[in-house]
């Protein structure tokens, strides 16, 4: 049974509504102004608000601005009452958030009709609503479960730090490392293009494909060969249309070389101590899954003492910016050279300063990060 309140300051009008509102089997509260019916709303939450335009204390303009302001009533569906046909001054109520009008004086089918369409109205949106948060809490289960799967910080014989920060959305960002032998770490970080579910079973797919070496007769200590493995395997002509980018590298310690291969992804940035400029890892290729025939090839690079790795997806750095530019990897690039060798870990600081550049609650894309600090 549907709750309907009332707001008019006229007697009579009250007594007509709450008879003829009843009838039809509705709850009828009644509030005799403004303010009492803006605080009859808030303890009530009902489905629809029939409201009087001119009322003494707080008209109902006002009224109908707060109710839509507050995120519990704003799918509260709002009927002005009023003597004024202007187009001004219809105008001014859809601006304040009323979702229909009736004219006084009122004719009864007209009311009666006008209020069966809004609750139906309502319903509609309350339906939508619930599976909103049906939704929402299944993308918060599924962010939860791709975090399960992350691996813990490692502290020697190498630093490692991870960050995962999930969208509103959900996308499809995943990374791990893990011990090839005692002296081989492999290590990398991937981006499955759009969101929702269909973004993450692909990311939680690689990630148990690869931690239990699954893949058979594979070389895990060769990245092209990995690569080339992942895109035989996850074509996007059968993984829902879906591809991904990935970043992938094995550190020998005992040699101090990093071969790396990289598939559409954003370079991995390396600072060193001895140099003044960061070095941009990346290697030619296709996202995984695009097409077929792709070639995948290695990089190798030396890895000096006290150098530190980065390695992300490009939700951290592609940020609207309030003149709708994007801030670019450049700028971050940027972001993290100014933060390297202030402290044993600089990857708080750099996501501090990423969400002060976000300015928003949450990211429109999932955020990556994996901090390397080697020695």
């Amino acid at each position: 049974m549907y709750q309907i309140l009332v707001i008019d300051d006229d007697p009579a009008i009250q007594l007509v509504l709450t008879r003829l509102l009843k009838k039809q089997g509705y709850t009828v509260t009644v509030a005799s102004d403004g303010q009492q019916g803006l605080a009859q709303a808030q303890q009530l939450h009902p489905a629809l608000i029939v409201c009087d335009w001119m009322m003494p204390r707080m008209n109902g303009i006002e009224v109908c601005r707060r109710v839509k302001a507050d995120p519990s009533l704003s799918s509260t569906f709002f009927i002005l009452l009023t003597s004024l046909d202007s187009v001004e001054d219809r105008v001014k109520g859809l601006d304040a958030g009323a979702n229909d009008f009736i004219s006084k004086p009122i004719e009864i089918h007209e009311l009666t009709a006008r209020v069966r369409s809004g609750l139906r109205l309502y319903q509609l949106n309350y339906e939508l609503q619930t599976q909103k948060q049906i939704l929402a809490a299944e993308l918060a289960e599924a962010a939860e479960y791709v975090r399960s799967l992350l691996p813990e910080p490692l502290t020697k014989p190498l630093s490692i730090q991870g960050k995962y920060i999930p969208s509103s959305r959900l996308g499809g960002d995943g990374y791990d490392y893990f011990w090839l032998d005692r002296d081989c770490l492999a290590v990398y970080l991937m981006d499955t293009a759009g969101h929702g579910l269909k973004a993450t079973l692909p990311a939680i797919s690689v990630m148990n494909l690869l931690r239990s070496h699954a893949i058979p007769n594979l070389n895990y200590y060769q990245p092209s060969d990995v690569l080339s493995a992942l895109n035989h395997t996850f074509q996007m002509s059968a993984q829902n249309d879906k591809y991904f980018t990935i970043w992938y590298g094995v550190y020998n310690r005992a040699k101090r070389q990093l071969t790396y291969a990289s598939a559409g992804h954003p370079p991995a940035i390396l600072l060193s101590p001895k140099l003044t400029s960061s070095q941009r890892l990346k290697t030619p290729g296709m996202p995984v899954g695009m097409f077929e025939d792709v070639l995948f090839t290695n990089n190798f690079c030396e890895i000096e003492p006290l150098s530190t790795l980065y390695i992300f997806s490009d939700g951290i750095y592609e940020l609207q910016q309030p003149d709708g530019s994007i801030w670019g990897l450049d700028a971050f690039i940027n972001l993290v050279q100014s933060s390297s060798h202030t402290e044993k870990s600089n990857l708080d600081r750099i996501l501090a300063e990423v969400r002060a550049l976000n300015g928003k609650e949450s990211f429109e894309d999932d955020v990556s990060i994996l901090e390397i600090n080697f020695d």
